[in-house]
C-alpha cells in the first residue's frame, strides 16, 4: 500500500473482537480510516473511541453480515463516511460444534451463510469502488479448511470453500488491478472455542490476535496472495494435508469434544453465540441490546417494536417504517432495519426475502 495511506480506507468485518478488533487497532495506527462492521454496537463505539482517543479516523456500522442487503449498507456506510474503499477484510466467522451429519440443515447453511456466501456479497457489493481504487480483498480462512478435524459441524467445508473462493478470485481479479489476499490466521487467543461451546486444546499455543493483525496489515500493505498468522502452524497444516490418512488417528484425537448437538452461529469471531428462537437467555431486551443507542437518538422504542412481533406475520421495512415514523427519512429507515436485523440475529425474526421478514416468535 502506498504512503499515501492515510487517505485510503478500509473496512473490517467481525471488528467487535479477535483479529478483527486487533486489526482495526493497527489499521488505524497506520493511518488507514476504518469502517468497523459487527452486530454489537457497543463494543464497537469503546473500540472507536479508542482509534479516535489516539489520533484516528473510523465510524462503525452495527450490522450481522448475514443480513439480507448488509452487503451494500456496508458500501454504502463506507462511501459515506471517506468516500472510498480499498480494501475490504473478511473476517467475520464462528464455528458450529457437532458431527457434521448430525447437524441439521439449518446449521450446514448458517455456516455457508456466513463463511462463504456473506464475504462473496460484500465483494460484489464493493467491486466497483475497489476498481476505482485497484484495491484489495482479504477472506480470513483457517487451517481446518487444508486439515479438518472432527466436531467442527460445517465449518472446516465452509472455510475450505472460501479458500478456494479467494483464490478463484485473485486470478480474475487479476486483470482489473484488484488484489486478493487469503488468511491462514492460526490458532489465536479469542472467544472462539468459547462461543463454540468448547474450550481450547492446551497442545497448541495460541497466538496474540495483535500478532496476527501486524501480519495482516504486512499482507495488505504488500498486496501479497497469502498470508500466515502463525508460520509454524501453516507449516504444520501443510504436512498434515500432504499426509493424508497417515494423520487420520492424530486429528480424530484433537477434536473437541462437543457438548451439545449443534452451536447456533454468530457473526464474528469470538462474539457471544446466536441462539435458536426460544433459547434461555436471549430476551426480547438482550435482542435489542446492539441497537439500544440508535433506538434512543431515533426515539424509537421498545413498546412499538414489540408491536411488531406477532408470531407467523410477515414485516416489510418500509411499511413498518412508515407505521412507525409517518414519512421516514434515511436515517430512521436505516434505523429501523437495524433493528429488524437485530431481532433476527437474536432468532425473533427469519429473513423472507429483500427487505422481508417473517416473524418466528412474540416478545417475552
Amino acid at each position: 500500500m502506498p504512503s499515501t495511506a492515510k487517505t485510503h480506507a478500509i473496512v473490517v468485518t467481525g471488528a467487535s473482537s479477535g483479529i478483527g478488533r486487533a486489526l482495526a487497532l493497527a489499521a488505524a495506527r497506520e493511518r488507514f480510516r476504518v469502517l468497523l462492521v459487527a452486530r454489537r454496537a457497543d463494543r464497537l463505539e469503546s473500540i472507536a473511541a479508542d482509534i479516535r482517543a489516539a489520533g484516528g479516523t473510523c465510524a462503525t456500522l452495527a450490522a450481522d453480515v448475514t443480513a439480507s442487503g448488509a452487503p451494500q449498507r456496508i458500501v454504502d456506510a463506507a462511501m459515506q463516511a471517506f468516500g472510498r474503499i480499498d480494501v475490504v477484510v473478511n473476517n467475520a466467522g464462528a464455528g458450529a460444534l457437532g458431527n457434521l451429519l448430525a447437524i441439521d440443515d439449518a446449521a450446514i447453511d448458517a455456516q455457508w451463510q456466513l463463511h462463504v456466501a456473506a464475504p462473496l456479497r460484500i465483494a460484489r457489493a464493493a467491486l466497483p469502488q475497489l476498481r476505482e481504487t485497484h484495491g484489495q480483498l482479504v477472506f480470513v480462512g483457517s487451517g481446518l479448511a487444508r486439515v479438518p478435524i472432527p466436531n467442527y459441524g460445517a465449518y472446516a467445508a465452509a472455510k475450505a470453500a472460501i479458500r478456494a473462493a479467494a483464490t478463484q478470485l485473485r486470478r480474475e481479479l487479476k486483470g482489473d488491478g484488484i488484489a486478493v489476499t487469503y488468511v491462514d490466521p492460526g490458532l489465536v487467543a479469542t472467544e472462539f472455542h468459547a462461543a463454540m461451546g468448547t474450550q481450547r486444546g492446551n497442545g497448541i499455543p495460541a497466538a496474540d490476535p495483535a500478532a496476527v493483525a501486524e501480519a495482516i496489515l504486512r499482507g495488505i500493505n504488500r498486496r501479497s496472495a497469502g498470508v500466515s498468522g502463525v508460520l509454524w502452524q501453516t507449516l504444520g497444516t501443510v504436512i498434515g494435508e500432504w499426509s493424508g490418512t497417515l494423520a487420520d488417528n492424530a486429528l480424530i484425537k484433537m477434536a473437541p469434544s462437543p457438548s451439545i448437538a449443534r452451536a447456533p452461529v454468530s457473526p464474528s469471531v469470538g462474539e457471544e453465540p446466536r441462539p435458536k428462537p426460544g433459547d434461555e437467555g436471549q430476551t426480547f431486551e438482550s435482542a435489542l441490546e446492539p441497537v439500544a443507542r440508535r433506538m434512543e437518538r431515533v426515539k424509537l422504542t421498545p413498546e412499538f417494536v414489540r408491536q411488531i412481533l406477532v408470531p407467523d406475520a410477515d414485516v416489510e421495512l418500509n411499511e413498518v417504517a412508515m407505521r412507525w415514523a409517518g414519512m421516514p427519512n434515511k436515517n430512521e429507515r436505516a434505523a429501523m432495519r437495524e433493528v429488524l436485523d437485530a431481532l433476527a440475529a437474536a432468532g425473533y425474526l427469519q429473513p423472507n426475502g429483500d427487505e422481508t421478514w417473517k416473524v418466528l416468535r412474540a416478545a417475552d
